[in-house]
């Protein structure tokens, strides 16, 4: 009996479309709960990033790389400058969570 045709898969062919979350942090800003009450349609929330710093880019909440963000085809994008590795990250030993992400309504 031969062995089938097909060759033997490598050990991370089979984790390869398992979806992981991406999320982009803009950046970030604290402020009093009655000011949180107070947002509406049109209010503008300061973050402390200026806009030519770079962007964190989370992979299911550890952060991988920062970058630019641009813009494709009328979408936000974010162009990688710079792999994070273990000794840049303070957060490897206990990777740290970007804020929750806001759904589309």
């Amino acid at each position: 009996m031969s062995p089938p045709n097909n060759t033997p898969a490598q050990p991370l062919d089979m984790v390869m479309d398992i979806p992981v979350e991406i999320s982009v942090e803009l950046g970030t800003t604290e402020m009093p709960l009655r000011d949180v009450m107070k947002l509406a349609s049109g209010s503008v929330i300061e973050l402390n990033k200026k806009s030519d710093e770079p962007v964190c880019l989370y992979v299911n909440r550890k952060l991988v790389a920062k970058g630019e963000v641009v813009v494709v085809d009328n979408n936000y994008g974010i162009k990688i400058t710079n792999l994070i590795t273990d000794q840049e990250n303070p957060d490897a030993a206990a990777p740290a969570a970007p804020p929750a992400a806001a759904k589309p309504a």
